[in-house]
Order: C-alpha cells, then sequence, then structure tokens
C-alpha cells in the first residue's frame, strides 16, 4: 500500500482498485523471487511506456533495503544515497518520485525546515527561474513547478478578435444611415431633420474547446483546464468539453469563480478520465447535439489532442470535415509538436490535420501564450480563408 501511494504521488494514476488487484495478483503468482515481484506489480500498475522508468526507479529504491517499511515511516533512510560505484545506480532520479518518496518525511520536520522551504519556493520566481518554468515541458515539472505553472496560468488571458454582428449601434462615424433613429431625431428638431449613423456592433465571436482526456492526454489535459478555467471567468460564451470514450459537456462548472472547486465539480462529472480515445465518436456526438446550440456567429475550435485515434478512420475523417465547416477557426493544439521531429502519422493525427486551419504545440507557458497571439485579430484575418489546410 505505501509502495502504490508513492507511485500515485509520483503521477500514476493508482488508485484502492489497483492495490487490491496488485494483492491478488501476488497471490496468485507469488513472489518467489525479485523478478516475478517485480513483473507482477508492473503488469498492474504500469499503462503506458512513459510510466515505465518511474515504475523501474521507484520499485528498486523502494525495495532496496528489506526495513525499509518500517524505517520511512519515522525519517528518510540514509541508504537512498545512490551508490557511486555502481553505474546502474548513478541514473538520475525521477524528481516527482524524490518528492513522492520524501512526502512523509517532510510531514515531520519542524518549523525550521517549512521556513526553508518556503523561501525556496518563494524564491523559485526569480527571473532567471520564472524563464526556465515558462520553456519547461507540463510533462517534467516537479509538484512544486506544477503549483506555480498553475498560478502563471490563472494569470493568462485569451484575446480574440472582435467580429460584426447582425446587430447595429450608433455611431457618428458610421456608413449606414440609420432611418429610425434620423426619424426620431426629426420630431425633435423642427425644419432640419439630422441624419443619424449606424455601424455593426462587434462580439467575440464563441470560443470552442474540445480537450482529449485519454490516458496519454492526461496530465497535459489537467494544465489545459486551468487555462481553460482563467478563460470562463474572463469572457462570455466559452463552451468547454472533455472527450476520452464519451463526450461531457462541462461548461456550467468550469464558471465557478474557484479553480479547485470547478475542477472538483469536473471529477465528478466526467468519468472515462485516463481512458481510452474514440474521437470520431465524441465529434459524431457534438455535431448531433451540440454543434447548432454553440457554434452560432462563426466560433473558433481550440482542440485539445494527440490524435492517437482508436475508432473507424471513416468516422472521424466524416466529422472533422463537418466540424471544420462549421466554424470560423479550427486550431489543433497537440503536445507531441514539441518534437522537432514529430509527423502526423498515426491515422488520426494524419486525418485531423488535413481540416485544421493550425497547427500549435501545447506542452508549456510558452506555447500556451503562443496561442494567445495566435488568436489575435490579425492571425485569423490573415488565415480566415485558408480552409482544408494548415496556417502560413
Amino acid at each position: 500500500m505505501q509502495f502504490a501511494r508513492t507511485l500515485r504521488a509520483a503521477g500514476l494514476p493508482i488508485g484502492p482498485g489497483k492495490v487490491i488487484d496488485a494483492v491478488e495478483a501476488l497471490q496468485a503468482a507469488g513472489i518467489g523471487s525479485r523478478a516475478d515481484f517485480y513483473w507482477v506489480l508492473h503488469a498492474v500498475f504500469v499503462q503506458r511506456r512513459e510510466q515505465r522508468e518511474i515504475f523501474d526507479q521507484a520499485f528498486h529504491i523502494f525495495w532496496k533495503n528489506p526495513e525499509f517499511l518500517k524505517r520511512m515511516m519515522s525519517l528518510l533512510l540514509p541508504s537512498l544515497a545512490i551508490d557511486q560505484h555502481d553505474p546502474a545506480k548513478q541514473q538520475e532520479i525521477n524528481r516527482r518520485l524524490a518528492e513522492a518518496l520524501k512526502k512523509d518525511s517532510a510531514d515531520q520536520l519542524d518549523d525550521l525546515s517549512n521556513a526553508e522551504e518556503k523561501l525556496q519556493i518563494d524564491a523559485a520566481m526569480t527571473y532567471s527561474q520564472r524563464e526556465i518554468l515558462q520553456r519547461m515541458d507540463f510533462d517534467k515539472m516537479s509538484m512544486v513547478e506544477l503549483q506555480l505553472a498553475k498560478k502563471a496560468i490563472a494569470q493568462l488571458r485569451l484575446p480574440i478578435m472582435e467580429v460584426p454582428t447582425r446587430r447595429f449601434r450608433r455611431d457618428d462615424h458610421g456608413q449606414i444611415v440609420d432611418m429610425r433613429g434620423t426619424l426620431r431625431a426629426s420630431l425633435r428638431h423642427h425644419g432640419t431633420i439630422p441624419l443619424r449613423l449606424k455601424s455593426p456592433r462587434p462580439r467575440h465571436p464563441p470560443l470552442v474547446i474540445l480537450c482529449d482526456i485519454s490516458g496519454s492526454m492526461s496530465r497535459y489535459a489537467r494544465l489545459a483546464l486551468h487555462f481553460v478555467h482563467a478563460i470562463t471567468n474572463d469572457r462570455d460564451r466559452v463552451h468547454t468539453f472533455l472527450f476520452g470514450t464519451r463526450l461531457s459537456n462541462i461548461t456550467r462548472h468550469l464558471r465557478h469563480r474557484d479553480v479547485d472547486i470547478a475542477l472538483d465539480l469536473v471529477a465528478e462529472h466526467v468519468v472515462d478520465w485516463s481512458g481510452g480515445t474514440r474521437i470520431g465518436s465524441s465529434l459524431a456526438e457534438f455535431n448531433l447535439r451540440w454543434a447548432r446550440r454553440v457554434l452560432a456567429q462563426g466560433a473558433v475550435i481550440l482542440l485539445i489532442s494527440d490524435g492517437l485515434e482508436r475508432d473507424d478512420g471513416e468516422i472521424l475523417e466524416r466529422e472533422i470535415a463537418r466540424l471544420h465547416r462549421s466554424c470560423r477557426h479550427l486550431i489543433w493544439l497537440n503536445p507531441l509538436l514539441r518534437y522537432d521531429a514529430y509527423e502526423p502519422l498515426s491515422r488520426g493525427a494524419g486525418i485531423l490535420i488535413k481540416h485544421v486551419d493550425d497547427f500549435r504545440p501545447i506542452h508549456n507557458l510558452n506555447s500556451m501564450q503562443d496561442l494567445a497571439e495566435a488568436l489575435s485579430g490579425d492571425h485569423l484575418r490573415r488565415s480566415s480563408g485558408m480552409r482544408g489546410g494548415l496556417a502560413a
């Protein structure tokens, strides 16, 4: 149980059910050898390739000393130090794993240690550290850095250009004659008819966010929700949907001012977090139930996904094409684009890239700020006519 708690604190999605499964698997397979013990726990706790390194380091550190369980309940083990004579043990320990192993002991530190920790957190946002944090990948951040990143995300704003609507407003420099206003003014002026002018009333177009919450997108989706929460509380007509194996509308939950309460409400409402990916079926449900309600007046759509589709490609092809025709601008945000050598070779990614107006990464604070600049009026006007391909 302590080992499972350590893995969960290091970022692996492990709950009580996984712990029970691990116990039952060990009872069935036995623990006759260390290798059997390792691979049984590996089969239960590891779901994705990127989790293997964290599990491997945690296993060899946690079960290094037979008396580890007794000692870790009181204070840090001296045996956690890396043996400098063993090259295999000189591998850098995952930062979130190291924090997870120290968590129980950190709760027992005195007031002096707590003061030192606060001093370190306060010093973390100096100018040089802020630049490092801006460029750091969300998946490589420690727990403290994630908290700082969330605070920085809460201060971001998303400027979207204003578009003219069918409603008008009085404008002395307008180019359209306001007949009603002119006739009304003529009743107050005898002999002369003052000419009243009007112009279309501008308004921000609706912003629709479709965010992938499958297992491969879990960490990025959580940080993206903090970004979306800040946008939702900054402007009107922001609609947010999450999809994994099904579509969930969380717009109402994100309108709560407190981000922690808002995300708690989202967690209660969404049941397919860190599951599979069915992009085509989710888009089909959105086009059927929600498109006419939220895509009015030329909405801008942000599709946050890595494009790893498990359903039939024909469904995705049909639904993403329909979605693209229904909006003013479709932007695909993919965290895998952080790799310079990335190519959309998967079936889902190859289909999506043919029907988006812009293709951008979303893996750190800099990429979120670049997105805010990309949604400025000038950028959208330059690429508004580039349907069916990427913006230059």
